[in-house]
């Protein structure tokens, strides 16, 4: 497996919708920090370094998240880490209805796509039909479900 990792799809412009508001809200976690401690001069400084260098890493990494495949795997980029499967453990890659259960209720929360590898695990990938990169293109959330598949498949069927 070498570096030609592809996004088979662009991120959404959603994904800079968070990285604002992250800012907005590490903004006010440093005002509410700073008169709480009670922080100047340099404390207020160090402060607002480390929000700032935490804000940075985290939107890259929100920028990053996402479902990237090379000729002989699929990578899975979350917030916190990133997952590789080799086509050849994956079993399937499917279609399924999101639902959140409270109570007896159920909330549909939409179509996701999820792997599902050879020793019967499942494997939830960033891919969600209503999330910030496909809110307002579900034929492209279509379009990448099918692209996962047709690369599995033909990983699978003539393996490199």
């Amino acid at each position: 497996m070498g570096d030609d990792w592809v996004r088979p799809y662009s991120p959404g412009t959603g994904r800079w919708l968070v990285i604002g508001w992250e800012a907005v809200a590490f903004g006010l976690l440093g005002w509410a920090s700073i008169g709480l401690f009670e922080l100047t001069g340099v404390g207020v400084r160090i402060l607002a370094l480390l929000m700032a260098v935490v804000w940075v890493v985290g939107g890259w990494r929100i920028l990053e998240m996402g479902v990237y495949v090379s000729p002989g795997a699929l990578r899975i980029r979350g917030l916190l880490r990133s997952r590789t499967l080799r086509w050849e453990e994956i079993a399937h890659v499917r279609l399924h209805r999101h639902a959140n259960k409270i109570g007896r209720w159920q909330i549909e929360g939409g179509m996701t796509v999820l792997i599902e590898r050879r020793d019967g695990s499942m494997v939830n990938t960033e891919l969600w039909a209503q999330g910030v990169d496909f809110h307002r293109r579900p034929h492209l959330f279509r379009a990448v479900y099918h692209e996962l598949r047709n690369r599995h498949l033909a990983a699978t069927i003539s393996p490199a």
